[in-house]
């Protein structure tokens, strides 16, 4: 991306949701503009070089009360390996009642982020 170029960007990091236009210049330099806070220049850096997403989904059961646990992980990982965390979470099946918050599986992906379940079963 050359500095003439930029992404446009909604902030979430606060309330404001500001409009963001970001570029990153030959020389490497970010440029933001529309931010309202420092913060909307740190999260366009991070969606420019390293983009995370937390992960909500399901995980199957042996419960037939609850066939499907509402899961979600405890962090961000990268926007890249959402992909092979759902086919890694394809292969989970819960045999245990759980309590919300407990850990269904750790070090999702190779990330070091743990899925949690987010209801109790």
């Amino acid at each position: 991306m050359n500095s003439k170029e930029g992404k446009e960007l909604i902030c979430i990091v606060c309330p404001n949701g500001c409009r963001l236009n970001a570029a990153m210049g030959e020389d490497g330099q970010l440029s933001v503009t529309g931010n309202k806070c420092k913060r909307g220049e740190k999260f366009a850096q991070a969606e420019l070089t390293n983009p995370t997403r937390s992960l909500t989904t399901t995980v199957r059961t042996s419960f037939s009360t609850m066939p499907w646990l509402p899961v979600r992980t405890d962090g961000e990982i990268p926007k890249k390996l959402i992909g092979d965390a759902l086919k890694e979470l394809q292969s989970v099946l819960i045999e245990k009642n759980l309590r919300c918050g407990e850990v269904v599986l750790t070090d999702l992906a190779g990330t070091g982020i743990n899925v949690i379940a987010a209801s109790d079963l």
